[in-house]
């Protein structure tokens, strides 16, 4: 299954090991789902987890932050985004994971804001998952 992961959900999952973000973190370092990222929302998940405050509030160091994001640029799976289906969503920083999903021809974003992507990912074929979802789908 693929599966494109928003920002927030990747940033949960640093965060904290309750809820299902880091479960499913783990799940995508172990490929029980293909995980798909383009440039731009490999740039976002390494400008996000960056942050001091981040850093400072998941008691972690840059260096690991930088582990971190090497991990996760072997694990997941490039998307070539060719085309831009700009504007689409409410919040225009969101377009890239949209994008990201159409391109990658993915199953389902996985965010912690449905409410923000609204109808748009269903004209492209693609569903907005919850993290707890997504788990729930990747381990039938």
């Amino acid at each position: 299954m693929k599966l494109v992961l928003d920002t927030n959900g990747l940033v949960s999952g640093v965060r904290s090991r309750s809820g299902a973000s880091n479960p499913l973190l783990i799940a995508g370092f172990r490929g029980r789902f293909d995980w798909l990222c383009s440039v731009p929302l490999f740039y976002e998940y390494e400008d996000v987890l960056s942050r001091a405050e981040l850093l400072l509030d998941a008691e972690i160091s840059r260096e690991d932050a930088a582990k971190f994001l090497d991990a996760v640029a072997r694990v997941v799976l490039p998307v070539e985004v060719n085309f831009r289906w700009r504007p689409q969503l409410r919040d225009p920083g969101d377009e890239m994971v949209l994008e990201a999903a159409v391109a990658g021809g993915v199953r389902a974003i996985v965010t912690h804001n449905a409410r923000d992507f609204g109808a748009a990912p269903e004209r492209f074929g693609v569903a907005v998952w919850s993290p707890g979802e997504a788990l729930r789908r990747i381990s039938i």
